[in-house]
């Protein structure tokens, strides 16, 4: 987070909506970037120091889902409010698929609004940073690079997937609920969530640890609780 006031951009092609966003921000102690063209945005979002995004779906330029890949790819650690009218269940799961840290549908308050960025940004603080590496056998996992190798070529983890592995070792000897991933991973209040999205991310993190043997030897399930770190992985912090 920046050294003085945390810096927010807020990408919304409505004047109005946008000048009651950055009014809020402001007002709230926040210093703002502001713009309502997704093309803007993507300039903004490759150089300017930011400490948390407020990102329109409905955009000209370049529409939020377009815009939000790229952002994963280049700044992977930096939150995403996602702030739209389009409020449908399948718009909500693919923002969050996509990495958004959160997903506010209009009409909101000003407070919801503020209250959503001080959790975003304060579980964003909170993520386990301190594990590396992990490796079992002839897997070796590099959580800084996101590389998982296993004799062949490495294969990229996303962003999600290595927070994943980092919470679950920062956590390990015990099973750690959907619902805490969430909160503490997505920085997301559960509320309505469907959880199986943690469910999908866990599958497709175990199919790039290599055969299902392998990938259940670290990452394991626990019924009707949630995920764990297996004992037989080895956790170093360099």
């Amino acid at each position: 987070m920046s050294a003085s006031k945390p810096v927010v951009l807020v990408v919304e092609d409505d004047p109005a909506i946008r000048r009651g966003l950055t009014d809020s921000l402001r007002f709230a102690g926040y210093r703002v970037l502001e713009t309502g063209d997704g093309l803007e945005a993507q300039r903004l979002l490759r150089g300017a120091e930011l400490d948390l995004v407020l990102l329109d779906v409905v955009l000209p330029g370049r529409n939020g889902f377009e815009l939000l890949p790229e952002l994963r790819a280049s700044r992977p650690t930096l939150p995403v409010i996602m702030v739209t009218a389009r409020g449908s269940e399948e718009d909500r799961v693919r923002g969050l698929r996509t990495g958004a840290d959160d997903y506010v549908v209009k009409p909101f308050s000003s407070s919801e609004l503020i209250a959503r960025v001080e959790a975003v940004l304060r579980r964003s603080a909170e993520r386990p940073t301190g594990v590396r590496r992990l490796a079992l056998d002839g897997l070796e996992i590099d959580l800084e690079r996101r590389e998982v190798k296993n004799g062949d070529a490495p294969r990229q983890l996303s962003e999600r997937e290595a927070e994943i592995l980092r919470y679950l070792a920062s956590h390990r000897g015990r099973a750690v609920a959907r619902e805490e991933i969430l909160q503490r991973v997505w920085g997301l209040d559960t509320r309505g969530i469907e959880t199986r999205t943690i469910d999908m991310h866990v599958a497709r993190l175990r199919e790039k640890l290599g055969t299902k043997e392998v990938a259940g030897r670290v990452i394991v399930t626990v019924r009707a609780k949630g995920y764990m770190l297996s004992d037989e992985v080895e956790v170093a912090a360099q």
